[in-house]
């Protein structure tokens, strides 16, 4: 696993949209003998690697060895969007004067003011009329076209004494200065697809930050990057799954959508994608219900969303004690509410996970009177009931359009993961655990 933070910025900078991250990682899996599959089509197969998508933004790939010696899922679930800026349906405003903007409204929690006066473009799918049909094609306009402006401090004597943004108002992004008219935009997207503007008929588009990912410091100790949230810990657990060797149960790598706005998506955490996609496998195997819940049983998840480092300027805002660093290791987070999966059971799991790794790990817990964010393990749980822990990647400025995290810690997460892949997990209800 040479070289994993230039491969990171790389993959990064091939995922502008979810649907392109989806993408990628298809092509990673094709390139590594799976094939992939259809939802609306039947399925037929006693073992090998396979992949199928949801919505084309959302990924679920699994192996299934040629000798099953315990027939149970080891599961790693990230997910592939990260907040930004969705544009309408009607994208165009004109005015004032000559100015050309897009209309947009927020997709995710994101933090409003790393987005100004930034090089921005947009990605996402359209879909276009060819041969007599509707079809799906992704677009991401390889350019800088658009910026959001700041406001001047002459103009906003309050902009540096906690000025609230507007959405509707402040963050609107600049597209033309007269150059263009209303009705460019979609001329544009048809020019960027080679198609017929009348061809388009819909389109999900997001706003991109184009800054390239950087690692940095005097002895390189950090990693900056669009998306780090969530994509590193989609990249780190996907080179984990395809250089594992896989032990003898069936490995499972999920990159759900929509866990930024809630995964309450037929796509997301609390869809039935995942389920849908275990179930097929279990007839496929000519098992019975029985057979997989006894399955789920012995199975294990890891929900996998990066974590909250200590801020070297507000470090109150952490926990005095259960808290984490860059470059210290993985984080397995721990919530009373239940907000993380984690339990002293699972938490056991993935420590004798990391142990075998040569992986050093972290502990995080929010502030007993701060309320923290939860992630995609409970609510894939409502779904798919198992055994799961939640783990991460220490970050700093989560939800920024430019997040840093330190640069030994990609490698601490993949080789982690392909040590969960490559091991036979063994669960005896919440008895005894077995990691071979």
């Amino acid at each position: 696993m040479k070289d994993l933070n230039k491969q990171l910025i790389r993959f990064i900078a091939s995922c502008p949209s979810m649907f392109h991250t989806a993408d990628s990682i298809g092509k990673m899996l094709s390139e590594n003998g799976f094939v992939r599959l259809e939802e609306g089509k039947r399925w037929r197969f006693t073992d090998g690697k396979y992949y199928v998508k949801r919505n084309n933004s959302s990924i679920i790939a699994f192996e299934i060895p040629k000798e099953l010696k315990s027939y149970h899922y080891q599961i790693c679930a990230s997910h592939g969007d990260s907040p930004t800026y969705k544009v309408k349906a009607v994208g165009e405003l004109q005015g004032p004067a000559e100015y050309l903007r897009l209309d947009v409204e927020g997709y995710g929690g994101m933090l409003d003011a790393t987005w100004f006066d930034k090089p921005l473009s947009v990605a996402g799918r359209v879909l276009v009329r060819e041969d007599g049909k509707i079809v799906s094609r992704l677009l991401y306009i390889d350019k800088d076209i658009l910026i959001i402006p700041s406001l001047c401090i002459h103009m906003n004597r309050e902009a540096n004494n906690g000025f609230s943004y507007n959405k509707a108002a402040d963050l609107c992004p600049l597209f033309s200065n007269g150059e263009l008219k209303k009705g460019d935009f979609d001329k544009m997207i048809a020019k960027e697809l080679k198609v017929k503007e009348d061809q388009i008929v819909s389109k999900d588009l997001f706003l991109v930050n184009r800054q390239e990912g950087k690692v940095w410091g005097y002895k390189k100790e950090f990693l900056s990057a669009p998306k780090l949230d969530d994509l590193q810990a989609a990249f780190a657990s996907l080179m984990g799954f395809l250089e594992a060797e896989n032990k003898g149960c069936i490995n499972v790598y999920a990159c759900f959508d929509n866990e930024e706005v809630g995964s309450g998506t037929k796509q997301g955490a609390m869809s039935t994608f995942l389920k849908d996609v275990l179930v097929r496998i279990n007839e496929l195997l000519c098992k019975g219900n029985d057979d997989l819940r006894t399955a789920l049983a012995k199975s294990f998840l890891v929900s996998f969303d990066n974590a909250h480092a200590v801020h070297p300027n507000h470090p109150e805002k952490s926990d005095s004690v259960n808290q984490c660093f860059m470059n210290k290791g993985l984080v397995i987070k721990e919530n009373a509410a239940q907000r993380y999966t984690t339990d002293a059971f699972s938490r056991a799991v993935f420590l004798e996970v990391c142990k075998k790794a040569g992986v050093p790990t972290q502990v995080f817990a929010n502030r007993s009177d701060m309320a923290g964010g939860g992630t995609l393990g409970n609510i894939s749980n409502i779904q798919v009931s198992l055994h799961a822990v939640d783990i991460g990647i220490a970050q700093l400025a989560m939800h920024s359009s430019f997040e840093t995290a330190g640069s030994k810690d990609t490698e601490y997460a993949a080789f982690a993961m392909k040590q969960y892949y490559s091991s036979l997990i063994e669960i005896r209800d919440s008895d005894s655990i077995s990691v071979k």
